[in-house]
Parts: C-alpha cells; structure tokens; sequence
C-alpha cells in the first residue's frame, strides 16, 4: 500500500465499533501517537459464537488434505466445500470426509477462479487455504470481503503492500484472519511460553529461530513424481533472495516477547551466503549443462541471517536454510535474567544452577510442572489424530474452539502481516549489503494497550 492508498484509507468515513471492535479513538483517547482509522482494532477482537464452524477448504495439494483429515475429526466443524485445480484431488480430500462420518462436501476445480465460488457461498463461515505463498493474500482478502473468516498456510503475505492489504481488509470487513503457524502449538513452544508466562525465565532478552530443513531434493523433483506443484518453490528461489519462510522459528519467539502485545519489531538487518549448494544438486540430477546446474539461474543464497530489535530493546535472530544437508532445526532458543531454554535438543539452565545444563531428571520435573494444558490435556489425542506430530491438531481445535466461543484467536492478522513481511524487507536489507530495514507498525500503535496472550486452553 503506497502512502496516496493508505490516507485515502484513512480517510474514509469511519466505522463504528461492534462486535468487539475498538476503534483506535477508543484506544488512544483521540487518536493520540497512531495513524487516525476509520476502521476495528484487531487486537482482541471478538465475534459472536459459532455453534458449528462451516468450513471452505481451498488447495488439497501437499498440506491441504492433512488439514481436512483432522479438522473432519473435531467436534462443531462441518466442512462443507473443498476446492482445488484438480478433479483427483478434490475427490480425494472429500473422502476423508465422508470417511470421518460427515456429509460429502461439494467439490470446487477445473478453474483458477473456482475458489471464488466456496467465498461467496452463504453456508460457509470460515475460509481454510493451502494454496501456494502468492494466492494466499488474494484469495484470504476476497473471502474477508465476501464477510468470511480466513486463515491461510505459511507466509500470509510475501510483500509489505500484502501485509497492509490483509489488515486493512480485516479492520474493515471485522473478519478474523489468522495465519497457520503450527510450530506455536509444538510441545516444546508450549513448554517455552508456559516458563516465559510463569517468570521462570525472567526478562526476556533475546530470541533464536530458524527454518532449517533441506528441501532441495524436492526444489529440484517434477510435480508429477512428488514435487511442489509448478515446481513454485525453485521459481521462488531463481527470483528471491532473504527469507521467504521466517515465520515458522519467527512465530513461537514473537509469543514470548508479546510482539504486537506490549512490544513491536522497530528495525531488521539481513545477510545471506552466496549460492553453493543447489548448482551442485543439479548438476547430479540433470546433467552439468542444465539451466539450473548454473549458479546464475539462482538469486536466494544457501543461508540467510536476520536479526530484529524491538522497541523494547530486545533482539531476535532468524535463519533459513533450505539447501544445506543437516538435520531439521527451528533452534527455539530465548533467553531472559533468570535463565535460558534451547531447543534442537531440548537443554534448560536456570538459576542459580546457569553454568550448566538441567539433567535429565532436573528437565523432566520441570516439564511436568510447567507442562502446558494444551498438551497436558489433549496431547494423546493430538498424537493420535496426527498433522505434524500433533501440532496440526491442537492449531486447529484451538481456532475451533475460539471460533466457538467468540475468544480472540491466538494469532491475529496483526501476528501474520508482522511476521510475513520479513519476505519482502529481509530481501530488502540483503540488497543493501545488510542495510537495516525499519519494520512497519501494522497495529498503528495498538500493540501499547494490547492484552498479552495468555497460557491458552481448550
């Protein structure tokens, strides 16, 4: 959103509050220290109760059916539309459907525009993509528009102007979106926030995430014998450069530290490594003269390393790696005054023992006293019921159950468009040869009285 685009927004006549809204009026007394906006502040936003959540599914490609197998099997969800390009594959997720005890959902392909058709039905309240990073905003923007909730896959957005149009739409339409990160709901980031909520940590001062996991074999693979559809991952990586995935490391670490929620990213620095390890891999597989054998033909360098300062003075570093050949990884580390909890193996130090790692029996009485209820509760049938170890599961029963309730949702559109947008601005800074990038406040200051989010339950 250019700035012309954005006053005009701002402009406009305004909307009164309802449903839970609050306007930034309401907020700041006047509009004092943010942008004026017609619009609904996000920030614990509610609706009205749904008894039974009606559910569009749109992509059924590689992360889609996973989702409908489990949203089939929590109680109050009725799926009754799935869409995707291919015939085969709407037929098959509708079966899982059917399989779980539901009524057929009715199948939605043979078009690029078929999806719009699940979006204007008048049965459905939430609209669930799986689609590739660049349909997500445009399809979750249209289904808001059409007065639907929306979630979507991983990035929401992969530019600035996205991250703008998915909260403008939401403040507007008083729609929830909510981007599906699910390595928020992993056992270990559970256990993290419940010490981080208890004060076992103390102040938080810095975070570590990261997204390593080679993924080149599949870059580099057909569609039709198992790779990524169009083969848009690689075509991403030929034209990109930064980090096109922060979030899922990004995501567990912005919870401890209540970004949007007491704090807010204020500026970014990225560097990334030249290409190396690609070329190489596809030399092997198509022989030394193939386009992609060229390290020309690649703009997104092997690694890439971010670190964010918040206003609060903290810091937060970010990887990605999708090349190299190492054991996957989302580093999960955040430290504060009285200790710190790593990840990728799970190691705690606290005091007034912080010379040295817990042992084994010192970790586990601690996991069984800060367990979180998520997983205290519901951990067996998550493990059960699969999608990810569990995570997938306890994602959807949690946006089941506030979606049920009328609570806010775990992560609002302001977490997606602050998350999402290091796609665009990390490329930026790498550019620049790490030249630090501001990060925009997509809550208009709202992240000053935004309730933190709590040790949340079903």
């Amino acid at each position: 959103m250019n700035r012309r685009d954005f006053l005009q927004l701002a402009g406009m006549a305004g909307l009164t509050a309802a449903g839970g809204c609050r306007t930034m009026e309401q907020i700041f007394e006047g509009g004092a220290g943010t942008v004026p906006w017609s619009g609904c502040n996000m920030a614990g936003f509610r609706v009205e109760p749904l008894p039974v959540v009606r559910v569009g599914v749109i992509g059924v490609g590689q992360r889609g059916p996973g989702h409908v197998k489990t949203l089939a099997r929590i109680p109050g969800v009725q799926i009754v539309a799935i869409g995707d390009l291919y015939a085969n594959r709407t037929a098959k997720a509708a079966k899982l459907v059917t399989e779980a005890g539901h009524p057929a959902p009715q199948e939605y392909h043979g078009s690029d525009e078929a999806w719009r058709g699940i979006c204007e039905r008048e049965d459905v309240d939430l609209i669930y993509i799986c689609t590739p990073w660049l349909l997500h905003t445009p399809m979750a923007v249209y289904a808001m528009e059409c007065g639907k909730h929306a979630v979507s896959e991983v990035p929401a957005a992969v530019t600035e102007e996205e991250c703008w149009q998915l909260v403008s739409t939401a403040e507007e339409t008083r729609r929830h979106f909510m981007m599906l990160e699910n390595s928020c709901y992993g056992y270990n980031e559970l256990l993290a926030l419940s010490l981080c909520r208890k004060g076992v940590l103390g102040d938080l001062v810095h975070g570590e995430g990261a997204y390593l996991h080679d993924l080149s074999d599949s870059k580099l693979t057909p569609e039709d014998t198992g790779g990524y559809q169009g083969r848009w991952r690689l075509e991403w990586t030929k034209q990109h450069t930064g980090n096109p995935y922060p979030t899922p490391g990004l995501g567990p670490i912005c919870q401890y530290m209540n970004i949007n929620r007491g704090d807010r990213f204020d500026f970014l620095t990225s560097v990334s490594t030249d290409v190396f390890r690609m070329p190489q891999k596809a030399a092997r597989a198509f022989g030394e003269k193939a386009p992609e054998a060229r390290h020309a033909y690649y703009r997104q360098g092997d690694m890439n390393t971010t670190i964010i300062r918040t206003y609060r003075g903290r810091t937060i570093l970010v990887e990605h790696d999708t090349t190299s050949p190492e054991p996957y990884s989302r580093i999960n580390l955040i430290k504060g005054t009285k200790g710190i909890f790593a990840d990728y193996p799970l190691r705690v130090a606290l005091e007034p023992s912080p010379h040295r790692w817990m042992d084994d029996q010192a970790l586990s009485e601690l996991k069984a006293k800060y367990e979180h209820p998520l997983w205290q509760k519901n951990g067996n049938a998550a493990k059960q019921r699969g999608g990810r170890g569990g995570v997938d599961y306890l994602m959807n029963l949690r946006l089941i159950h506030c979606l049920r309730n009328g609570l806010p949702l775990d992560m609002d559109v302001y977490d997606a468009a602050s998350w999402s947008c290091l796609v665009e601005l990390t490329e930026r800074s790498v550019l620049k040869n790490g030249k630090p990038v501001e990060i925009p406040d997509f809550t208009r200051g709202g992240w000053k009285t935004a309730e933190p989010l709590g040790i949340v339950n079903v």
